[in-house]
């Protein structure tokens, strides 16, 4: 889909061509890509919050204010293109609190490339930053207001689109929400307003805020010289009340409001193209130790759930010279079919590389498995430099993908390598990107080794709801490639966050006196010097007024920390631990087949505007210019709306848009060893054979040429020369139709 995308963007680039705007103004020319050997599709995917006209017709590309020749053009475009509006406003608000960041960004784009008396559909592309998950967009246009919202799966609307299609809106990449914007008509305006939510990274003790802001040249009006504002206005809050002390910025920003723990930045300036830069801030709230306190706050009135909600954070800090725990690490691999090509390759390189930065009293072994297990020792390996070269060529002479996927033997065999360790950390690493049909036995095998009294439990690390379980199970921690070029990315951060814990075998005491609890996660996980440690929960009952952790340090000495209690003012902590407590109730809901728990899942979604398994996200279209007479119930609705295409209620219809969960996996996939992010393919029905047979062939000729060069080159033919060609047009188009006519009657006759 990815690449469908560039390339329509690309094919809308060229259509754009056709615009005039005068002869002192001129619509801005893509930059050439620095990296030409890069796709269109990565070339032209978005970096910034964007809107696109929809373009089948070429025949309605012009300008709506000063309509110009145009030669025609027979075809359609099919896929349709995309051609970039362009921008008349933006303004970005970012709100961070402890780990987390809410984004809000409200701009104006116009329709300038489509005829006034025509419309189109547009599309919003918005690329979420660090673990980005959408809240919610809000779009206005003419005598039109289209909001999103969640509705429960089970939800039987009466004015529900129920066909789901990719066009309406999901997920382009795990990084980009698209949404479409039914009929806009040429030379309108449309307001938006997108909010998200997305992770702070955090690195040697600094936080860091990055958000995709980088807005290319072409969405910049072509009239000259015509200043145009664009704002940013930043609101830290770090939950700590510790000074915050602001190191690197992309902007130059101004400093509005300085307070315990709260820092407040605004940037305002007249600019005469878009911003280039991502906004990119980092600053740093600790003192270079470990130290942590507790967030509570009374629930909003509106809350379901009407116990006090607490938030238990601990910060590595920023001291380089903490002393990490020794290692014991087992990575298991799958090497399955469906990993051939690049899944494997990366994976392999990510462990050498990680291989390499053990140090030498650590300990290893790796595990191979599909249908079989190939293990590289017998027993644990110190990591001499020795040892990792013979890891290294054992992988590349063992790392062949083929045969089925087995994770119980291997990972069995991991926990048994492991299990009795004491005076290190005992750390299973599982990558693989299957779905098996013993997976909740597999995490019942992995809770009964956790409940065995050890010094230290095996971790287990993992690379999805099952994953997550596992990781969940054993205090570990889960990290997903939810696309294949991100794999050496995401592993980096994984491997570098679980080789970095400073702190194990944490225990608070703040639940002890509580008349009831709930905390999530149940088990506690470790602090790394790489990751923020922020556990969360419901509870009744009084705090204890000195609540301490208590935890084992790298060099197996004792750690003890008084944790101040803060209340939690102007503090969203039900949306902060929100997309946390989702994850692990749909997880437990997964391993026990819990309706309840995915009625809470689905109640704790719909609350807070955070997409979940149990619920799907739709586009809600009002009639805006009669929103406050039907409110009070005074005027009837005139608005009429395809009855074949979705129900109407009064002024409003809603557009079900693709599910934003991941699934649950897919076990046939894993069966048929079908590498991950390929799909398959559709048998479309009789009519859409010869509908795209010929919407290709001209799309794919007049992408390149116009009907006026056609015309011009004609003209130049003499008779002989046309009727050769009249009749070699006759020929394949003879040909296409007898290829249609065999796919429609014969494309079944192998499988009967």
């Amino acid at each position: 889909m990815a690449e469908d995308f560039g390339k329509s963007v690309e094919d809308g680039l060229k259509l754009s061509k056709r615009l005039y705007f005068g002869k002192d103004r001129a619509v801005v020319p893509p930059k050439q890509p620095v990296f030409m050997e890069k796709s269109a599709a990565s070339v032209y995917l978005p970096t910034a919050p964007m809107v696109y006209a929809v373009v089948s017709d070429p025949g309605i590309v012009d300008n709506p204010d000063m309509p110009s020749y145009q030669p025609h053009v027979h075809g359609r475009c099919d896929p349709p293109a995309l051609i970039p509006l362009q921008m008349n406003r933006i303004e970005l608000h970012a709100d961070t609190f402890l780990d987390t960041a809410f984004v809000r960004v409200t701009g104006s784009w116009r329709v300038h490339c489509v005829m006034g008396s025509k419309a189109c559909d547009c599309k919003l592309a918005i690329p979420l930053g660090e673990q980005g998950s959408i809240l919610g967009v809000e779009v206005e246009v003419s005598r039109k207001v289209y909001t999103t919202e969640l509705i429960a799966v089970d939800d039987d609307k009466k004015d529900l689109d129920k066909e789901t299609r990719h066009e309406n809106g999901g997920f382009l990449t795990p990084y980009i929400f698209t949404l479409a914007i039914p009929k806009v008509d040429g030379g309108t305006n449309i307001s938006i307003t997108m909010n998200w939510m997305q992770k702070l990274l955090y690195h040697d003790g600094e936080f860091s805020l990055l958000v995709p802001f980088n807005f290319p040249d072409y969405v910049t009006p072509p009239v000259k010289k015509l200043p145009k504002k664009e704002k940013i206005l930043v609101n830290v809050n770090c939950g700590t009340g510790s000074e915050i002390l602001c190191k690197k910025t992309s902007y130059p920003f101004k400093e509005v409001r300085r307070e315990a723990g709260r820092l407040g930045l605004v940037y305002e300036a007249e600019v005469l193209t878009w911003t280039h830069n991502d906004l990119a801030l980092s600053y740093d709230v600790s003192s270079g130790h470990i130290f942590g306190g507790v967030l509570l706050q009374s629930p909003p009135m509106h809350d379901v759930d009407q116990r006090e909600m607490f938030c238990v954070y601990l910060f590595p800090g920023g001291q380089q010279s903490k002393k990490v725990f020794r290692k014991e690490m087992v990575f298991v691999v799958d090497i399955s079919g469906s990993m051939e090509g690049k899944p494997l390759e990366d994976t392999k390189n990510e462990l050498s590389a990680a291989l390499l930065k053990l140090d030498p009293k650590d300990s290893f072994n790796i595990i191979a498995f599909n249908g079989e297990t190939y293990t590289f020792s017998s027993s644990m390996q110190l990591a001499s430099e020795q040892a990792v070269d013979r890891a290294v060529q054992w992988m590349d002479a063992n790392f062949i993908a083929g045969g089925g996927t087995d994770i119980l033997v291997p990972l069995n065999k991991a926990i048994g390598m492991v299990s009795g360790t004491h005076g290190s950390i005992p750390m299973i690493f599982l990558v693989t990107d299957g779905a098996v049909k013993d997976e909740r036995h597999i995490c019942d095998v992995v809770k009964n080794h956790q409940t065995r009294e050890e010094a230290m439990s095996p971790r287990t690390f993992c690379n999805h709801h099952f994953l997550r379980t596992l990781a969940m199970i054993s205090g570990g921690q889960y990290n997903a490639a939810y696309d294949i070029d991100s794999i050496e990315s995401q592993m980096q951060k994984w491997l570098s966050g679980a080789s970095s814990i400073v702190l194990g075998n944490i225990s608070i005491d703040a639940f002890d006196d509580l008349e009831e609890v709930e905390v999530y996660p149940s088990l506690i996980p470790d602090l790394s010097s790489e990751i923020p440690w922020i556990i969360s929960g419901r509870y009744k009952g009084n705090f204890n007024d000195t609540p301490k952790v208590k935890g084992v340090l790298g060099d197996l000495s004792n750690f003890v920390i008084d944790l101040k209690i803060q209340e939690a003012k102007d503090t969203p902590l039900n949306q902060i631990s929100a997309k946390q407590q989702i994850d692990l109730l749909t997880a437990q809901s997964w391993l026990s087949q819990n309706k309840q728990l995915e009625k809470k899942v689905s109640s704790i979604s719909i609350e807070t505007g955070i997409a979940s398994e149990y619920t799907l996200m739709t586009l809600l279209e009002t009639e805006g210019g009669n929103q406050a007479t039907e409110s009070s119930g005074s005027h009837k609705s005139k608005h009429k709306s395809d009855s074949s295409k979705v129900g109407v209620q009064g002024q409003r219809r809603r557009i079900l848009l693709q599910n934003l969960g991941v699934g649950f996996g897919n076990l046939t996939a894993t069966a048929d060893n079908i590498p991950p992010g390929v799909e398959q393919p559709k048998l479309p029905e009789a009519a859409e054979i010869i509908i795209k047979a010929a919407s290709n062939c001209c799309g794919k000729m007049f992408s390149h040429c116009c009907c006026m060069c056609c015309i011009q080159c004609c003209n130049r033919m003499n008779d002989q020369c046309a009727t050769v060609l009249a009749q070699l047009c006759t020929a394949l188009a003879c040909f296409g139709c007898v290829e249609c006519c065999t796919s429609l009657c014969c494309g079944d006759s192998q499988g009967n």
